[in-house]
């Protein structure tokens, strides 16, 4: 079905899947588990990087991950409320904490 888009439609009809995703994980007792991040707000997040490239900017050439779909990735996630990120950007550190800004993932590990 077409549905057709107009210049003040917020978002677009449909969401367009990123494919699959390259998602960190840690390991555990079950093997590995999605890492889970917050957000600058202190919300639960998990992420999902298109590229391994993009991943190990973010978060290190020796972070472990697995591929997983979009809507698998936002299924774990949704139990625990964490919202899914996908690729996320990189922020300014806090002034406070520093007089030299230095580039840093907006995500903490949980």
């Amino acid at each position: 079905m077409f549905h057709p888009r107009y210049a003040e439609d917020p978002e677009p009809s449909e969401r367009v899947p990123a494919g699959p995703l390259f998602v960190p994980v840690r390991s555990g007792p079950a093997g590995c588990t999605a890492r889970l991040f917050r957000t600058p707000l202190g919300g639960r997040t998990v992420v999902g990087f298109t590229s391994a490239q993009r991943l190990a900017a973010s978060l290190g050439g020796g972070q472990r991950w697995i591929r997983l779909s979009e809507p698998a990735l936002r299924a774990l996630a949704e139990p625990v409320g964490a919202i899914l990120i996908v690729d996320p950007r990189l922020v300014l550190e806090a002034a406070h904490l520093s007089r030299t800004p230095r580039v840093r993932p907006h995500l903490q590990a949980v």
